[in-house]
This record gives C-alpha cells, structure tokens and sequence, in this order.
C-alpha cells in the first residue's frame, strides 16, 4: 500500500494579512495565464495591481473547479450568492463586472 506524501504549506504573518481586491483583470499567453489583482476606489482615477499570479493553463482550470466546488460548499451553507445590480438597473447594463476577463 503506497503511503500519501503530506505537503506542508508555511503562511508567514506578512502573507496571512493577504490584501483586499475588488478588480481582477485576467489574460494569458500560449503558456501562462495572469491573474492581476486589484484595490478600486470610488472617485479614483487610477488604481494598483496589488499583486500578481503568473499560472499554467493546466493550474488554472483546476483553480476554476476548486473555486466552483467552494462556491457550491459556500451557497449550501449560507444561501445563494446574489449579484447586486443598481436600482432599475438590469443584467448586461453598462456598469462594468469588476472582475472581468
């Protein structure tokens, strides 16, 4: 019988802080995918990638299932996760997806 191999994963107290994004802005090239994450504030004419994730194509599909799978576990537990539109304001209205592609 083949023994699993335990990964241990070290969070130092600077990354365990993480940061706050309200935009992501992702791309890719034949090889890798980017994932830029971002902090927008109203009235702000310009804002910063606070950080960037640089993944294979193969990481990032099992990035999307993985976050398929919690959002499932997430609305079983809390209820579904509706998406905010303004008032009278309707799906495909010109208010930009904050994470958009």
């Amino acid at each position: 019988m083949e023994k699993k191999q335990e990964l241990k994963i070290e969070l130092t107290p600077e990354t365990a802080t993480g940061h706050y994004s309200n935009l992501a802005v992702i791309s890719h090239s034949a090889q890798e995918f980017f994932l830029d994450f971002v902090a927008m504030a109203p009235n702000m004419p310009q804002a910063k990638v606070i950080s960037r994730i640089i993944m294979t194509p193969e990481n990032a599909k099992n990035l999307l299932f993985a976050l398929r799978d919690n959002l499932a576990k997430y609305e079983q537990t809390f209820g579904e996760i509706e998406r905010k539109m303004p008032k009278g304001g309707k799906a495909g209205s010109d208010i930009p997806n904050p994470f958009q592609a």
